[in-house]
């Protein structure tokens, strides 16, 4: 019990000490700049949570980042490289949005859920199919997602440019879905919705299933190592092809509730790049799914208050870019050298075990 808390404080410790560091940095940037830090941050501060629109809006904005997030840490956890949760949150929003439309005469519950299952269908589809390549013909999946990605974004431009487009063909969009099977706003003139609500109940669901399962430490295992895993019968290419589907249905349910609940259509571009900031909030959170929501909102937030901050301060927002892949190198270095002091205390300095900054994640998130 001692060493687990003791491993969850130095993960919790080691994630804030690398915000605080590109803080710092960004911070002597700015100066250099000729910018005020103190001004800039409570600007970005302001546009994020200053008051209940911008805390609402950054939420609404945190939402996909969650299930994307909780996507790739499924697929991390498992040393499954799944770089295509964009691709699978835009196919699932390609196959919620087809949907919605016909729902028209169905209860709004299960209208609802209809969208839901649709988004997550689509998704485990397109993750499903890298899984098979893995599995079957041994395809790095590093490259399938990132292939399939590209070609996720072409079928929807061809949808909506084609049997999807709106009947007066005037933009590349489809038609609203029926208003049952939108998820309502709540608080208006906020954009407040269920989606978060689902991603907090998807983000325990998650958790639950990931360190209280046989299935969850089958996934684990495989994380840790394949070749063990194999000897003591894990069903290596089962387990691959489940956890990406999974992992692909989670992006997908995300593209669903963003169609459902924000743009109620589709259009050619639904995804900024969602699926690979989530590679960050993963990281950033260990992946460990329960810590996948606050991760979420810090880079929602980022990216909502980083519009106050261009506003008020003329600093580009490119520099939240910057601030992200900052964080994301200060945990690499973290873990290099936590790992490096682990080898020296059990080895004696000598090169041991080798490890990327998702299988250290993998393992202290293994110990929750």
């Amino acid at each position: 019990m001692g060493a687990t808390l003791t491993a969850r404080l130095a993960a919790v410790t080691r994630s804030l000490g690398a915000l605080a560091i590109a803080a710092t940095t960004i911070a002597i940037v700015l100066l250099l700049l000729g910018a005020s830090p103190l001004a800039v941050f409570a600007d970005l501060w302001r546009g994020a949570f200053g008051n209940w629109l911008a805390a609402t809006d950054t939420l609404v904005k945190a939402t996909p980042l969650v299930f994307t997030g909780l996507a790739i840490a499924i697929a991390f956890q498992g040393a499954l490289w799944n770089i295509g949760a964009d691709g699978q949150l835009v196919i699932g929003a390609l196959v919620a949005g087809a949907i919605g439309p016909a729902l028209g005469g169905w209860p709004h519950p299960i209208a609802m859920l209809a969208m839901i299952a649709a988004g997550a269908a689509g998704g485990a589809a397109w993750g499903g199919l890298a899984g098979w390549l893995r599995a079957r013909r041994e395809v790095n999946e590093v490259i399938s997602t990132i292939m399939l990605n590209f070609v996720a974004v072409q079928i929807l431009s061809w949808a909506v440019h084609g049997p999807l487009m709106e009947p007066s063909r005037s933009f590349p969009k489809s038609v609203v879905i029926a208003p049952v099977a939108q998820f309502g706003f709540y608080l208006e003139p906020s954009r407040l919705n269920l989606g978060m609500g689902l991603g907090l109940v998807v983000a325990v669901g998650c958790h639950l299933g990931l360190f209280h399962s046989a299935a969850g430490f089958e996934l684990r295992a495989l994380g840790r190592n394949r070749r063990a895993s194999a000897f003591f019968g894990i069903p290596i290419a089962r387990l691959t092809m489940g956890t990406m589907m999974l992992s692909g249905a989670l992006a997908g349910v995300g593209g669903a509730v963003q169609v459902s609940a924000i743009t109620h259509r589709l259009y050619e571009t639904m995804s900024p790049g969602w699926g690979y900031e989530a590679i960050a909030v993963a990281l950033v959170a260990r992946l460990n799914p329960l810590a996948i929501v606050p991760a979420a909102i810090l880079f929602g937030a980022l990216d909502n208050g980083s519009q106050a901050m261009q506003r008020a301060d003329a600093v580009s927002p490119v520099l939240v870019n910057v601030i992200q892949g900052m964080v994301i190198i200060i945990l690499v270095a973290f873990d290099a050298l936590a790992a490096r002091g682990i080898r020296t205390t059990l080895w004696g300095g000598a090169e041991g075990a080798g490890g990327t900054v998702a299988t250290g994640a993998a393992a202290e998130a293994g110990d929750a």
